[in-house]
């Protein structure tokens, strides 16, 4: 399986659009060659970085099984129209919040996951809910990773 952005490509940056200093919406993202048996795809984008710990930007999931991209700015509601599901973010907030360093540059991980079922859960669910109801049930993973550091904001 292959995950990439015609925005950006792995270690490189983010563009500003992307992130809380610009618009704050969702990069586009493509992805190509999922295993047999794909029945469903979650991603979930974090920042290892981060001062307190890993902390989480987006949590999507139940991605249908023949869907390969997301447009930018995939709305920040619970539900989308494909029945996808949006868990919250360490914002507290459900959908996708933007790179948003303190200080210095970080690392932000896009991670795509197919899997051999949708999952049974609630739309808002944390990232921790969601890697739970995921257990034994992922068939492969790949990832993204784009960096953003702020410059005097």
């Amino acid at each position: 399986m292959h995950l990439y952005s015609p925005e950006f490509l792995t270690g490189t940056s983010i563009p500003f659009e992307y992130t809380c200093d610009g618009k704050n919406h969702s990069p586009p993202l493509t992805w190509e060659d999922p295993p047999n048996g794909t029945q469903s795809f979650a991603l979930i984008v974090s920042d290892p970085d981060a001062p307190n710990g890993t902390f989480t930007h987006w949590v999507l999931y139940n991605l249908p099984a023949d869907l390969r991209q997301l447009p930018e700015r995939i709305p920040n509601q619970d539900t989308l129209s494909d029945g996808s599901r949006q868990g919250k973010n360490d914002f507290d907030q459900v959908g996708f919040g933007g790179p948003c360093p303190p200080n210095g540059t970080h690392r932000y991980f896009f991670k795509l996951y197919a899997l051999d079922q949708p999952l049974n859960v609630a739309s808002g669910a944390s990232k921790e809910e969601v890697l739970q109801a995921m257990e034994s049930h992922v068939l492969d993973a790949v990832e993204l990773m784009g960096l953003y550091g702020r410059a005097n904001f």
